[in-house]
């Protein structure tokens, strides 16, 4: 999704004159001044959709004898398990990471069995990997967004920009998807792109870096710069 606007950016500059004299004992040593640097903050916000779905079938049949449905539950039974390795399932009640296959398998299985099967309602999930992988994605696009704020304000001021000094992930905020407008309507009434939507993670991250400012010193002074 496109990152929102950035905030315009305040610029404030310092030119810090070098402690004097010599070697001075530490009661009277003056805090060294901060030297050439830029310091910016970056954000970034990234979303994913969920990378698993889960599906339970339920399986019934009338017959005049126990014996006669249970068999029949069971020929049913590995009717499914039977479709759904052919599609690219995973059995595990049943688990897909393909929701076009996902698709597929539930309306075969609608067509061929009828009434005498009940399919529930998609679960959408992330997995483990996927959330994590998010999460680094969203730092290093914060961390590639304080980079280019700071070249652009060292580019402005003619200035060659120099290695990062500190790099500090300050805020990380997750949320999930929602969609207001069916918050009163049943679960089961949602589409498959509103759960898809409303299982849908986001993350944003802010990070804070400073940056070396590259070449000579003039006069003797320091040039300290903070961007917000």
């Amino acid at each position: 999704m496109p990152l929102p606007p950035l905030s315009p950016a305040r610029v404030f500059a310092e030119l810090v004159p070098p402690p004097a004299g010599g070697d001075n004992s530490r009661e009277n040593e003056v805090p060294r001044p901060p030297g050439r640097e830029v310091h910016v903050s970056g954000t970034s916000e990234l979303s994913a959709r969920p990378d698993r779905a889960k599906v339970t079938v339920y399986l019934k049949s009338k017959k005049g004898e126990a014996g006669a449905a249970r068999s029949s539950v069971t020929r049913r039974l590995d009717y499914v398990v039977q479709s759904a390795r052919q599609r690219g399932g995973i059995l595990v009640c049943i688990i897909f990471s393909d929701f076009g296959k996902m698709q597929d398998v539930c309306n075969f299985l609608v067509e061929k069995l009828g009434s005498s099967v009940i399919i529930s309602p998609p679960h959408f999930y992330h997995t483990v990997e996927a959330v994590d992988a998010l999460r680094r994605q969203v730092c290093l696009a914060a961390v590639g967004s304080a980079r280019q704020k700071a070249q652009e304000v060292c580019q402005l001021l003619g200035q060659p920009l120099g290695k990062p000094l500190l790099i500090r992930e300050e805020e990380v905020k997750e949320w999930e998807g929602h969609l207001e407008n069916h918050l009163a309507n049943a679960p089961d009434s949602l589409g498959l792109q509103q759960r898809l939507q409303s299982a849908t993670i986001y993350v944003s991250s802010r990070v804070y870096a400073v940056f070396e400012i590259k070449g000579e010193r003039k006069r003797k002074q320091a040039a300290h710069i903070n961007v917000n």
